[in-house]
């Protein structure tokens, strides 16, 4: 049986799953990002217990078929880009629409519609707080940021970094506190 788990953004929500998942019972095939396979299928009791204890961690199930693929695309550009050190050979919109089975126009829309922002807009965003969480590091060089994060420049990475942030990657990486976003609140 597939679930589908929105808010699940980390290595850390994954953790949480499996082991509220082995609280109840429960035998996993799968835990990835957003979804989780299991072998047994759910009695109303246990959805509504695993529900609830999903929520105390500020995870929930999703039912809705539409609410499911938003929740797989954006898990999909989040893992893409936090979690994954090779980008894929092809651009996003054929990545993305070979990895979910469905028309990328069509996902597009449904993204725009639900969430009220574009998909671009969403892995920009992301791409961003990936680039502030690298800076916060200081392990790479803005070059080597701009290389891993598929900028086609440092001049392109800084200029959005600056349009969304309203500061330059040199001062955002001075100032203090750095503020960095949950990946749930992106």
């Amino acid at each position: 049986m597939n679930l589908f788990v929105k808010n699940m953004v980390s290595m850390r929500c994954k953790m949480v799953v499996e082991s509220v998942l082995d609280e109840l019972g429960l035998h996993y095939t799968v835990v990835e990002l957003g979804n989780v396979k299991i072998k047994e299928n759910l009695s109303a009791e246990q959805h509504a217990l695993l529900e609830t204890t999903l929520l105390k961690y500020g995870l929930e199930l999703k039912d809705d078929k539409k609410n499911m693929l938003i929740e797989e695309i954006k898990n999909v550009i989040i893992e893409m880009v936090h979690y994954s050190d090779e980008p894929p050979k092809i651009n996003f919109s054929n990545y993305l629409s070979e990895k979910l089975k469905y028309n990328y126009t069509y996902l597009s829309n449904l993204f725009s519609e639900v969430k009220g922002t574009t998909v671009e807009h969403f892995i920009i965003a992301h791409k961003i707080e990936r680039v502030k969480e690298l800076l916060v590091y200081d392990e790479l060089t803005l070059s080597e940021i701009a290389w891993k994060l598929h900028y086609s420049s440092v001049g392109h990475l800084s200029s959005q970094f600056k349009k969304v942030t309203g500061l330059t990657p040199s001062h955002f990486k001075k100032s203090k506190p750095k503020q960095l976003i949950p990946l749930d609140r992106v």
